[in-house]
């Protein structure tokens, strides 16, 4: 099961920390995949999930690319990812499902019955993650067997 820390989160919600850089590097270093909501402004890289909060370069993600999943916040950002093949990128808002660039199915919080899918925060609403390959959360600590 691919374990996802959504935002850098580990065992519940840290606000103020998500989308910090030293707060995903601690759980990249925990060995989680992190989930992470990027920006692009101004042709400048940002992590933050309600806004631009967090800059960072190119060689960051170039650095942590093959455990991040990256979820592009404006339309700059997913253009800026179109065409860069090493990184798991997709966009979504209130989809039920979205297919991220490593083709991996991203299923919105509730719609977790969907085989091979990446169950993301299913703590929320008891999802069953039998069949799924891989779960995002902010409790993600507590999937680890």
């Amino acid at each position: 099961m691919i374990l996802i820390s959504h935002r850098g989160n580990i065992n519940g919600k840290i606000i103020e920390r998500e989308n910090s850089p030293l707060y995903v590097d601690e759980a990249l270093n925990l060995g989680y995949n992190v989930e992470i909501d990027v920006w692009i402004d101004k042709e400048l890289i940002f992590l933050g999930h309600d806004n631009p909060q967090y800059q960072i370069d190119s060689n960051w993600l170039n650095e942590r690319y093959s455990k991040l999943w990256i979820h592009c916040k404006n339309v700059e950002s997913l253009e800026w990812m179109d065409g860069r093949l090493n990184y798991n990128y997709f966009w979504h808002e209130h989809d039920t499902l979205t297919i991220t660039s490593y083709r991996y199915l991203w299923a919105h919080p509730g719609k977790q019955i969907i085989k091979n899918s990446i169950a993301v925060m299913p703590e929320v609403y008891n999802d069953d993650i039998s069949q799924c390959i891989g779960v995002c959360s902010d409790y993600i600590q507590k999937y680890k067997k």
